[in-house]
């Protein structure tokens, strides 16, 4: 079994990815609306910044968590005892950017916004009606005008040979928000579980984009649509000496929006915070 790349463009690509989803949790498009320019500028642009002390003048805030995240403080997953060998930027319209960052990162952040209510739209239209029938609102309308949508910069540094034992870039996970709207990172690393417990390479052509499905659309739609375990393995060989720097648009719903008889977005989203250890 292998993740197949849909074109964005074909005639049956909203069909087919949704049943990507719902085999894999992941599908991959190739010419899709975002600007290959666009993301490559973004790479070139943010490497510089994690290469700088420029970054330590942007701390993230405590309270709203926008900032910059040293590797030093840097997410262990659940389950896990090892941090993640990244730092990492999360980047709000709201929040603190640097100015010279500003124009290319946000110009992103509402591009990829645009694709995601465009995909729920197909996630949506292709759910069996029993599924349509447990979502409170429409799938798009649950992200419209959200504030909680984050955006990580994530740089993943070259590889040093002192990392610690079992520290990986980052280590088998679940997304906690409804989907997750990845560009192709400029290297490869980034893996899937299949159903049998093998992982599978996530196409990393550059100019593809990845999206995954989030916990809170598996919790929204009983189950159909799986949160699939993903990582990110270190590089081999050469590869080690390159940094890796990847965009995941995090798609969260306004805290309001129920999604199941047990859930708001806001006490999911609290209740996994906690579990991480970041409340």
């Amino acid at each position: 079994m292998k993740l197949e790349t849909i074109d964005y463009r074909a005639a049956d690509s909203a069909k087919h990815f949704v049943e990507s989803l719902r085999e894999t949790g992941f599908g991959v498009l190739s010419n899709h609306p975002i600007d290959k320019e666009l993301v490559e500028n973004i790479y070139t642009e943010w490497q510089a910044f994690f290469n700088s002390d420029a970054k330590n003048e942007f701390m993230f805030n405590r309270e709203t968590h926008d900032g910059f995240f040293p590797a030093s403080i840097s997410e262990t997953a659940k389950g896990h005892t090892v941090k993640d060998i990244k730092e990492y930027y999360h980047v709000y319209p709201w929040g603190r950017i640097p100015d010279s960052l500003r124009a290319n990162i946000l110009a992103y952040y509402e591009k990829a916004n645009a694709l995601a209510s465009e995909l729920l739209e197909w996630i949506e239209t292709y759910s069996p009606d029993e599924v349509k029938a447990k979502f409170s609102i429409p799938l798009p309308e649950m992200i419209a005008d959200s504030h909680k949508t984050l955006l990580r910069i994530l740089h993943y540094p070259p590889m040093t040979g002192d990392e610690e034992m079992g520290a990986i870039r980052a280590a088998a996970h679940e997304d906690i928000n409804l989907i997750t709207v990845l560009p192709a990172a400029n290297e490869p690393g980034l893996q899937v579980k299949a159903k049998d417990g093998s992982w599978l390479d996530v196409p990393s052509d550059f100019g593809n984009i990845i999206i995954n499905i989030g916990d809170m659309l598996q919790e929204a739609s009983g189950g159909y649509f799986p949160s699939t375990s993903h990582r990110v393995i270190n590089p081999e060989g050469t590869d080690k000496t390159k940094s890796r720097i990847s965009l995941p648009l995090f798609l969260h719903p306004k805290p309001s929006v129920v999604l199941s008889e047990r859930y708001t977005a806001d006490s999911y989203l609290m209740e996994r915070l906690r579990e991480l250890g970041v409340l």
